[in-house]
């Protein structure tokens, strides 16, 4: 599909016209080949599952002005090692990255209100996450069986911890809860 939004791939790196603004839906899904991604720099939105199913993905670097990345837009990059969100992203859509099993490490900028529903399950090598101060909820199955994560501390501006959030964790030994959290849903740990 990408070809059709005036995308191309070569040499396995996605190219994407420099004014282009988004990235569309399910543009590069389940593209075989592709390995990275050069984004130009005034992409504003990641649309969904515009990366889904891409398995040899490797590494991403977004531009700064990305504010919007789609539900289920990474979601199955297997390989995805690692992956810089700028400072100004607000959103992370349902299941943005789920199943990306090779993703070890990740931090929300800052702007982040919201993790979403399943944004992290099954990313089973992931062993640490910074949560920032921004974030007020933490989505249903947001973390669900991340099970090399050891430790998390969720800020004191959280106030709704999704069911099954942190379900299946198994290598958990801390987790730090503040008092601001008024609502904790069923199965959360």
């Amino acid at each position: 599909r990408y070809k059709e939004y005036g995308y191309d791939i070569q040499n396995g790196k996605a190219i994407i016209p420099e004014w282009k603004t988004e990235i569309k839906e399910e543009a590069f899904r389940d593209c075989k080949e592709l390995t990275s991604i050069e984004f130009p720099q005034w992409i504003k939105k990641i649309g969904g599952r515009a990366f889904y199913g891409c398995k040899i993905l490797k590494c991403i670097n977004l531009p700064r002005w990305v504010k919007k990345i789609g539900d289920r837009a990474f979601l199955g990059c297997e390989n995805l090692t690692e992956i810089t969100l700028p400072e100004w992203v607000e959103e992370i859509g349902e299941s943005a990255f789920l199943r990306c099993s090779s993703l070890t490490s990740f931090t929300i900028p800052p702007s982040v209100t919201k993790i979403g529903d399943g944004a992290f399950s099954w990313c089973f090598s992931l062993t640490s996450i910074a949560i920032p101060p921004s974030v007020t909820e933490i989505g249903s199955s947001a973390f669900w069986y991340c099970s090399s994560l050891t430790n998390i501390s969720i800020p004191p501006s959280v106030t709704k911890i999704g069911v099954h959030a942190f379900y299946g964790c198994s290598s958990l030994t801390s987790i730090t809860i503040p008092p601001s959290v008024t609502k904790i849903g069923e199965n959360t740990f």
